[in-house]
Order: structure tokens, then C-alpha cells, then sequence
């Protein structure tokens, strides 16, 4: 079974705010579906977090690399693909774009064997997971509604990020924490996302250990990107000092920038994306790498329907991926399914035992938010 054809169309006008100083407009294209069509007739789908002009100009790029290529061999073609990019776009776009790829090509190979993809990934450890509604940070007026409404449709774990945090001054940053952990009650999991990632971001690294010590008041679960992610030796001496688990690694990509960060120690917690890091081939390597040094893996999940089902499935065949990061109130991940997801009695999400990624898409809804491009159609 060769590879025929790539296809790849980026979402829009839905798209959600980021929590970015150059914020998102509805009409920004920052997720791209990809299918890969096989000799067959089968069809595989991926996800990238990136522009749709980037994943065009990076699949023109791995050109007869990705053609005529075996569909059921994932992790050798992505391997092949990742290999071949050191002298154009190694990392960054490309490196996104054959995360799509990886995830599409694992796709058809669940399909082709009729296995679920977390046996193909090594067998299942669970079967269902705590998903955590993930939510920008606003003033206390707006966002407690946000977390009360979630919570009475079954969430018993959330995640603030980004928005006033750390860009004012402690005062808000304490009023946030204090508002959400009160609306959610004492029961529940909360975990707060600084956005270090962010543009020209200026907090330091006594600020994150100072920080960490309120959290902590507020029972905070982990305190998420405190510093540039380039700040390795900030890493260290925070997470070191820290009065709770530290987390960060969004934004890399391959297994090589992952490195430090587990043989340093320089995170408690860390969390790839699998529509960015290389697909789900590279999060596996990265992920048994984790484990060998004590550091947990929860998948950062602020992407697609597709990078969900996809880490319900990594959560299945991982052992201590106990939790995936659900993006609320995206039409992307709820808009474009047309079997809605559901959280059970424990707010847990099931983990799908179906051969291909586990979901059932709604192809008129794709067609619509990706400008009338048919992905899906031999």
C-alpha cells in the first residue's frame, strides 16, 4: 500500500484567541488538517499547528520524499522525512507539517490491521482519562461564569493560562488564582499556565519561584511555561526552587530539543503536542525518554478534534499520561465531530478502542471551515 496523494487545508473562521500579544482573529489560519490517500482508496487524516501556507510550502518541500511510500511503516517514513530536512526548515514548519503526516500514516496503519492505535502503540494501560478544560485568563467577572458553566458539564479539572497573568502585577495575578480556585471548589484540579512562550516575555526567574510559592496557597497542580522556553539554565533553577511541579515543552519540536529538558531535570511535568512535535512516532520516543527520568507526560492539546483523539490514544498506551488538555470551546475540536465528545459520570473521557483514531468526523464541517477544500474525497 503506497502513498498517493497529500491533501492539506487550513481551518478558518472559527478561530479561537490565543492568549497572544499579537493576538488571533477568527479568520487566522493556525491549524491545518492533512489526509493521505493510499493506492486503495483508503484515506488517513493528521493535524499541524501550523498556517496553511507553511504546510503547502513544506510538503513542495519534502516532494518525492513522502511519495510512493509504504502507508503502514509510520514511524521509518517520518523518521526518512525528519532525516532528509537538515539542510531546509529542520524543526518549526516542517517538522509540524510531518507531524500530519505520522499522525495520518498511523491513521491507515490502525485501519489496515483493525487494532485500536493504543495497542499498536504497546497496549492499553487505561481506558478512559481525566481531560482538563483549558481556558485563557480573564478578570474574575467573566471568567468564573467560564469555569461554572464548565464544571456543571462535568469538568472536575481545569487549567487557567495566559491572558493578565504575570503581564500586571501580583495583585491580579493572586485575584485570578483565588476567583477560579473558589468557583471550582476545593475538590477539583487547577493548574496555571503562565504563557512563557509568549512575545518578549519579560517575568524572571525569582518571579516564577515567588509565584510558585502563591500557587501553592491556591493548591495549584503544576505551574506551566513561568519562562521563555529557551531559558534552560531559568528551567533548572526554578524548577529546582519551585514549591510545585513545573511543566513546559509546547512549543519544541523533534525529540533532540526535548533532550536537555529530561536529562536536566528541568521540568516536573513535560508536555509535547503532537500535531507540532513530529506526530505521534516522535511523541512516543520523547514520551519513553520522559519515563526513564521520572518526568510525567500530559500532551499539550490546544489544536484540533484530530490532536484530541489523538491523545486520548497516546493516554491509553502511556502510563502515566493520566490527563489530556481539552481546548474549550473550540469549534475545531467540537464543531467538527459528528459524534460529540462525552465526559461520564467522573468527568472522564473514553478512550476508544475502534481501529483508525477512535472518532467519526463531520466531512461537511471540515469542508466548511477549511473554504470548501474536499480532503476527504478519492
Amino acid at each position: 500500500m503506497k502513498i498517493r496523494e497529500i491533501r492539506a487545508a487550513g481551518l478558518r473562521g472559527k478561530t479561537q484567541a490565543g492568549g497572544w500579544s499579537h493576538e488571533l482573529t477568527p479568520t487566522d489560519i493556525v491549524h491545518t488538517l492533512l489526509t493521505v490517500h493510499t493506492d486503495t482508496g483508503l484515506v488517513g487524516v493528521g493535524s499541524v499547528f501550523t498556517s496553511e501556507s507553511l504546510v503547502l510550502a513544506s510538503l513542495e518541500l519534502l516532494g518525492g520524499l513522502r511519495i510512493v511510500e509504504n502507508d503502514l511503516e509510520p514511524s521509518r517514513v517520518s523518521e526518512k522525512l525528519h532525516q532528509n530536512t537538515f539542510w531546509q526548515g529542520r524543526g518549526g514548519a516542517v517538522t509540524h507539517t510531518i507531524s500530519g503526516i505520522d499522525i495520518a500514516l498511523w491513521d491507515i496503519f490502525s485501519q489496515v490491521t483493525g487494532q485500536p492505535l493504543s495497542r499498536l502503540l504497546g497496549g492499553n494501560y487505561r481506558d478512559r482519562v481525566m481531560p482538563y478544560a483549558s481556558v485563557l485568563m480573564s478578570p474574575p467577572k467573566t471568567l468564573v461564569p467560564t469555569l461554572l458553566k464548565l464544571k456543571e458539564e462535568g469538568f472536575s479539572a481545569f487549567k487557567i493560562g495566559w491572558g493578565p497573568f504575570g503581564r500586571e502585577n501580583r495583585i491580579v495575578d493572586r485575584e485570578i488564582v483565588s476567583a477560579a480556585r473558589n468557583a471550582i471548589g476545593a475538590d477539583s484540579i487547577l493548574a496555571v499556565d503562565a504563557g512563557g512562550s509568549d512575545a518578549y516575555w519579560h517575568c524572571d526567574r525569582k518571579w516564577a519561584v515567588e509565584t510558585s510559592h502563591m500557587l501553592k496557597e491556591f493548591n495549584v497542580a503544576w505551574f506551566e511555561e513561568p519562562l521563555s522556553p529557551d531559558d534552560l539554565d531559568g528551567f533548572a533553577f526554578v524548577t529546582s526552587a519551585s514549591a510545585l511541579p513545573i511543566s513546559g515543552g509546547e512549543v519544541l519540536t523533534r525529540r533532540q530539543a526535548f533532550a536537555p529538558y529530561l536529562e536536566r531535570n528541568l521540568v516536573d511535568i513535560i508536555q509535547p503536542d503532537v500535531t507540532k512535535v513530529g506526530g505521534i512516532s516522535e511523541f512516543v520516543r520523547i514520551a519513553h525518554k520522559a519515563l526513564d527520568h521520572n518526568v510525567r507526560v500530559i500532551p499539550h492539546g490546544w489544536n484540533t478534534a484530530i490532536g484530541l483523539a489523538v491523545d486520548l490514544q497516546l493516554a491509553g498506551a502511556l502510563p502515566y499520561t493520566d490527563m489530556v488538555e481539552y481546548c474549550t470551546g473550540s469549534a475545531y475540536i467540537d464543531g467538527i465531530v459528528s459524534k460529540p465528545w462525552s465526559l461520564d459520570a467522573d468527568g472522564m473521557l473514553e478512550i476508544p478502542q475502534d481501529p483508525g483514531l477512535g472518532l467519526s468526523l463531520d466531512l461537511d464541517a471540515i469542508r466548511h471551515f477549511a473554504g470548501g477544500v474536499d480532503l476527504f474525497t478519492p
